[in-house]
């Protein structure tokens, strides 16, 4: 497994190794050996799984605030999303900026995103699935959001269409607005 630093510290581009014959093909998409032989070490204990039957359907920007904070490890199974992470840490010489990468079934890149940031993906075609590991249980009264949109941020979302949301990401808060306890 290959393992890419971006340009937000702490947020990991994971480009596993891929086996294919005649067959089909193999790959190990976590191994908590290779991990910690890269200094990664996390205590994962939920798998999620999401499905979006439309293009432009828009998920985030979600984070948990501490003390229920997640680690996300993301991938995408089936069709391709735009994946990002936001640095929502105080302090930090990168606070409010974004990366952003395609996560496809076929590129099979995963991108890991540790606690202090937020995430959000964008379908980027019809029938996706997406699916991630979580180092903590999903706890509603640390849930918090930013707005898709925040000019403060100024993510720029692949797809010009008018993304599909849940009423609580249209309700989202701006970053200035939001309670974070996340420092650097």
């Amino acid at each position: 497994m290959k393992i890419i630093q971006t340009k937000l510290e702490g947020v990991l581009i994971l480009e596993p190794a891929v086996f294919g014959d005649h067959r089909g093909w193999f790959m190990e998409t976590y191994s908590e050996n290779t991990f910690k032989e890269n200094g990664l070490s996390f205590d994962f204990v939920q798998d999620n799984q999401s499905y979006s039957a439309t293009k432009g359907t828009l998920r985030g920007l979600h984070y948990q605030l501490n003390p229920k904070a997640q680690t996300k490890l993301v991938r995408c199974t089936r069709g391709s999303i735009f994946d990002v992470a936001v640095d929502v840490r105080k302090g930090s010489p990168t606070f409010g900026q974004w990366f952003g990468i395609k996560l496809s079934a076929e590129n099979k890149k995963q991108l890991l995103i540790p606690k202090g940031f937020a995430h959000g993906f964008m379908t980027l075609e019809e029938d996706v699935e997406v699916q991630y590991k979580v180092d903590e249980l999903y706890a509603p009264e640390c849930d918090g959001g930013i707005l898709w949109n925040d000019p403060s941020i100024g993510i720029e979302w692949p797809i010009d269409v008018v993304p599909v949301l849940s009423a609580k990401d249209k309700n989202a808060p701006l970053l200035k607005d939001t309670h974070l306890n996340f420092n650097f």
